[in-house]
């Protein structure tokens, strides 16, 4: 016990009373000290970070924009993209039980997706990320064959929506993301 601390009657607080002034004390120090994106006692709860490999039918069947409306949904970050072979590789940080919720939607596929495999590991956590990317989306249903990055960014609240909200957000991304003749492309069901 430091004399400062008899001082400032610290330790005649009842414990809550010292776990909130901890709270405090603890964002003081995170943001004196740089480290100010940690500042929100919410953004001090645990994070992980997956990695993750999707087989089976996941070609022109919405796969990446399904994965993106989970990170919607449950304010994810991470990232989604083909690669050359065609396989969908796809990242998600936040809440593990938010992960392992939309991690449960996504090994369902969409419904045109079959034989759907989701093969994921752990990642390390990036504390600067805050946004969700699909790179280069198209869409060859809609006839869409210009890549478009697509870029959803992490509410501030953590909060989890419903999936009609995150599906507005979707529509919204597209639209401010979508340029020309794609634009007119979008139907109320994209």
């Amino acid at each position: 016990m430091r004399p400062e601390d008899i001082k400032t009657g610290y330790f005649r607080r009842s414990a809550p009373q010292r776990l909130a002034a901890a709270k405090i004390f603890a964002t003081v120090i995170l943001v004196t000290s740089g480290f100010g994106a940690f500042a929100d006692t919410a953004t001090l709860q645990q994070k992980q970070a997956i990695s993750a490999t999707v087989t089976g039918n996941d070609q022109r069947v919405g796969f990446r924009a399904m994965i993106m409306k989970q990170a919607i949904e449950y304010n994810l970050a991470g990232s989604a993209k083909n690669d050359n072979d065609q396989i969908v590789y796809f990242t998600l940080q936040g809440d593990p039980n938010r992960i392992d919720a939309a991690l449960a939607v996504i090994r369902e596929g969409t419904k045109k997706s079959s034989n759907i495999k989701v093969d994921t590991a752990a990642a390390a956590v990036d504390p600067a990320l805050s946004t969700f990317t699909v790179v280069d989306w198209t869409s060859t249903s809609r006839g869409i064959t210009t890549p478009y990055t697509l870029v959803f960014n992490l509410r501030s609240d953590d909060g989890v929506v419903s999936r009609s909200e995150a599906k507005d957000v979707w529509h919204i991304i597209l639209k401010t993301t979508l340029k020309g003749e794609d634009l007119t492309k979008l139907g109320d069901d994209d």
